[in-house]
């Protein structure tokens, strides 16, 4: 597997250079990027300026292992209104086009949610129409998708929507792509269930993979901890892994950054990602 950091868990985002060049000197094969509103990597980005940002990437000696975006928690692809629906999948389109200047073969995308416990006020959808609207929004990007040979991601996360490993394979299998499938997220299981069962029931439509740890005892968004701080059974992960084939990229999401010297969450994880990675 090959080893790679979000660019959430640094300080100063907009700095790719500096943020490519830490994750290379920590030992990261790879950095995921993620598509804003505004900034070095948006909806506004030319074709020139992820051009630049690739070049800088090359020259480093470190890959670009993905696009993320926050943008759907602001734009659902399961709102009530039509008009957020149709930003929603103006924005994974505008992934998968930026995916594809930048040599990516693979976005994370939130399909939508039901309801966001963190997010003051986020509307609730009953569950069957955002299915539906779910369902139709991402059969319609994966054209989009298969146009660009860029793989649309799923990620399971905490939108009270695809709860089980069995209804995400379902919903992928009903969209029939072979560009669509799992950004699995281990630690986002954790609060509901058992990361290796995910991994086994997914199998070969796993697509990418974010490496997280989760604390029970402590709950909420408080529960996430440092890698290996946590419950996740890291043996047994692996083992599912090695069951089913995956054999790709694995991204560490952490964040926020430390309070104090927040570079050193870099170089920890990339130490405790090796010894995941490494199985001793």
């Amino acid at each position: 597997m090959k080893k790679s950091i979000s660019i959430w868990s640094f300080v100063d985002q907009e700095n790719i250079r500096g943020c490519m060049e830490t994750a290379k000197k920590a030992g990261f094969d790879g950095i995921e990027l993620a598509l804003t509103e505004t900034g070095a990597v948006s909806m506004q980005s030319t074709r020139e300026e992820l051009t630049d940002i690739r070049k800088i990437a090359a020259d480093l000696g470190i890959e670009i292992s993905g696009v993320a975006t926050g943008l759907y928690w602001q734009y659902s692809m399961t709102a009530d209104d039509a008009a957020t629906r149709g930003k929603a999948m103006d924005a994974c389109r505008r992934q998968i086009e930026t995916a594809s200047i930048l040599g990516v073969d693979g976005i994370l995308v939130i399909p939508g949610a039901v309801g966001v416990d963190f997010i003051p006020d986020f509307p609730v959808v009953d569950y069957d129409k955002a299915y539906d609207r779910a369902l139709e929004a991402i059969k319609t990007l994966s054209r989009d998708a298969e146009a660009h040979k860029v793989n649309i991601g799923l990620e399971n996360v905490w939108n009270k929507f695809l709860l089980s490993p069995v209804e995400m394979r379902d919903f992928i299998d009903k969209i029939g792509s072979d560009y669509v499938g799992s950004y699995f997220d281990v630690g986002n299981v954790l609060y509901s269930g058992y990361p290796e069962h995910w991994v086994r029931v997914l199998g070969k439509r796993i697509k990418r993979v974010h490496f997280k740890d989760y604390r029970r005892a402590a709950g909420g968004l408080h529960g996430f901890v440092d890698l290996l701080s946590g419950d996740v059974n890291w043996p047994e992960v692996m083992r599912a892994f090695k069951e089913v084939g995956y054999d790709g990229w694995c991204t560490a999401e952490m964040l926020p950054p430390y309070t104090h010297y927040p570079d050193r969450i870099i170089f920890n994880t990339a130490n405790s990602m090796s010894r995941i990675l490494g199985g001793k």
